[in-house]
């Protein structure tokens, strides 16, 4: 069945090669006015559109005459407080044209890391897209420091799709689709038009990336991963051809489309089985702390099916990382490779809210719950990790 062709919610990320020229920094009006066209078509079509733009650091140097994005970060951050205004007033002007109204939305990973924060973050979405507001989102350059950036836009608009459980999330980019090769060095590079399992095709494809933008292929392979997993099918499109963005939604819209109607892309297919909200939140919004590190009774007793217990501290081996109460961190099992002579792999498990510090995790870690108010004094709670605080991404622990 294909989704109904009416009343989608997508999003769409236009990245700096798409917004400024390389070489000069100028902004690529004709190809941001063919962007603003096809928003303002999709509204009238009755679709929902949030845009996750970069190029604020890519407008602030060119509004400063500067030729090359320097290394210090508060002289970066600085240049994004200038671009940033810039860059928003050009979409105003734009979008202004034909009369449709937008919103700046900037954020942090740090805006989303406290679950009431987040949550307002997601009905101020809401309320916009009921006023036929269209969001442009951009991350919060001026204040984001290394332990709070998302990375990337491809990244952030991942998780703006993951929040308003878009439809569709469209990750322009400098070449039609993914390639099983670089296409202007491999003539024989094929393209890959539908990806079932990101993880399998991650280290099988590769891309020219560009001078201004930080992402590059990986990172879109990541996005991917990330909106695949809340159940929004995530498409990569020449992000010079915005138009093409119409044909995709009508093909993908109609029920067994000929493959030649419409033009080429990659679609990666959502999940059948999307994490609930809240567990996505814990896995993608929120900043990892620390690790803690598990034996394989505990991944059993955690990720069994018909089971998904809590984490005690009788299944943890050793806590590295300095992290408080309420927490996340990211759960690994040490584990020999297989036919490597003994070699010892990490085998990442998932992520979880923590109910006790990674100090007091170190005094009670390979205890029954019954020792732990022995061992500090007193007990919050019985479990370390509770199981509604859990989220698995192994998915056969017998076979990873």
């Amino acid at each position: 069945m294909s989704r109904t062709s009416s009343n989608l919610t997508i999003v769409i990320k236009l990245g700096t090669s798409s917004i400024c020229d390389e070489e000069t920094s100028l902004p690529l009006l004709s190809n941001l006015s063919l962007l603003v066209e096809t928003i303002v078509k999709l509204r009238n079509l009755g679709h929902k559109v949030i845009l996750v733009t970069s190029g604020a650091i890519g407008v602030g140097l060119r509004r400063l005459e500067m030729n090359k994005k320097p290394k210090k970060l508060a002289a970066i951050q600085a240049i994004a407080a200038v671009g940033q205004g810039r860059l928003m007033r050009m979409y105003d002007d734009l979008f202004s044209q034909l009369n449709q109204p937008i919103a700046q939305i900037l954020l942090t990973r740090h805006d989303l890391s406290d679950r009431t924060q987040y949550l307002n973050a997601v009905n101020t979405f809401t309320e916009l897209l009921s006023m036929g507001v269209v969001p442009v989102v951009n991350e919060n350059d001026t204040v984001s420091v290394s332990e709070i950036k998302f990375g990337d836009n491809d990244t952030l608009s991942a998780i703006t799709a993951g929040m308003v459980n878009a439809d569709y999330l469209f990750l322009m980019t400098d070449v039609d689709c993914l390639y099983t090769d670089n296409p202007r060095t491999n003539p024989n590079a094929k393209p890959v038009e539908v990806v079932e399992d990101v993880g399998e095709l991650r280290n099988q494809v590769s891309s020219p990336g560009s001078s201004l933008g930080t992402g590059g292929m990986f990172t879109k392979l990541v996005a991917a991963d990330l909106a695949t997993a809340a159940g929004v099918t995530t498409i990569i499109s020449r992000g010079s051809s915005p138009q093409n963005i119409l044909s995709i939604v009508k093909h993908l819209s109609t029920d067994n489309p000929p493959s030649s109607s419409a033009p080429l892309h990659t679609r990666f297919l959502a999940k059948d089985n999307p994490m609930v909200d809240r567990k996505w939140w814990i896995l993608h919004g929120l900043h990892t702390a620390g690790t803690i590190y598990i034996d394989e009774g505990a991944v059993r007793a955690i990720t069994k099916v018909g089971l998904k217990s809590s984490l005690f501290a009788a299944g943890i081996v050793k806590v590295m990382g300095s992290f408080v109460v309420h927490q996340a961190v990211s759960l690994v099992i040490e584990r020999p490779k297989k036919d490597d002579g003994g070699e010892i792999e990490l085998v990442a498990i998932g992520k979880g809210l923590v109910n006790y510090s990674s100090t007091e995790i170190s005094r009670i870690k390979g205890c029954k719950s019954t020792e732990i108010e022995e061992k500090l004094g007193y007990a919050d709670s019985e479990c370390v990790i509770h199981r509604d605080n859990l989220a698995i991404t192994l998915k056969n622990f017998e076979d990873s």
